[in-house]
């Protein structure tokens, strides 16, 4: 009796526990892989859970795009930056355009200096105009009393043509001669064309009206009878 009890109780002594049996296996073996999926799928190890796709990728790789879709930024053309001669062809050549833009306010100068002695010049050549009709009278008036030079009625007229023809020369008006001349017809307008047996053709055989010049420009054409020549 008594050795059945002491066998008894000894028996659960000695087995050995199942949970020390394992802890020894790990011990000695490792980790198996089970607990290693364990631990892997235990939350709190600071890894994000990854499952795959259907395609064998992992959810975090296929939210990303692939890296054949983003631009690279080296296949990129680079720009060629601006070299030194071109930045010089292109910057304005300032000299020049000192030069130039002195050059155009002499002109300019110039122009107006010219343009002011001209309005000095001309600026009598209306009123001259006018006076130039008592001076073709009076010449015509000499011409017929020509026979009574000593006339002092003639004498005093003569006067006052002289005095005219001075004024007229001081204020730069100065008679044109056209008789004998070439007919032209910047300086001469043509009344008539006659036959004359002296006179050779396309000259001026006999003046109208007397022409005239306002320092070197004409001031009134000339009136003239052209000669045609030596007549059938």
């Amino acid at each position: 009796m008594d050795q059945k009890e002491e066998r008894k109780t000894a028996a659960p002594e000695a087995a050995p526990n199942a949970d020390e049996v394992k802890e020894a296996a790990e011990e000695t073996t490792g980790p198996t892989p089970q607990g290693e999926a364990a631990a892997e799928a235990a939350p709190g190890d600071g890894k994000p859970e990854q499952t795959e796709t259907a395609e064998g990728e992992t959810a975090a790789e296929a939210e990303q795009p692939a890296e054949s879709e983003q631009p690279a930024e080296s296949e990129q053309p680079a720009e060629s930056e601006p070299s030194a001669e071109s930045e010089q062809s292109a910057a304005p050549d300032w000299k020049d355009r000192y030069a130039r833009a002195m050059a155009d306010f002499d002109n300019f100068r110039k122009r107006t200096a010219r343009d002011r002695e001209d309005l000095v010049k001309f600026a009598a050549a209306d009123v001259i105009k006018s006076v130039l009709t008592t001076v073709d009278n009076l010449a015509l008036a000499l011409d017929k009393a020509k026979d009574k030079g000593d006339d002092p009625f003639v004498q005093g007229v003569k006067l006052v043509y002289d005095g005219l023809l001075k004024t007229l020369a001081d204020q730069g008006a100065t008679p044109l001669d056209s008789l004998g001349e070439p007919f032209d017809a910047n300086f001469h307008e043509a009344l008539a064309q006659l036959p004359s047996p002296t006179v050779e053709e396309g000259r001026i055989m006999n003046e109208v009206k007397r022409g005239w010049l306002l320092h070197g420009k004409l001031l009134r054409p000339a009136q003239v009878v052209v000669s045609a020549g030596k007549g059938e």
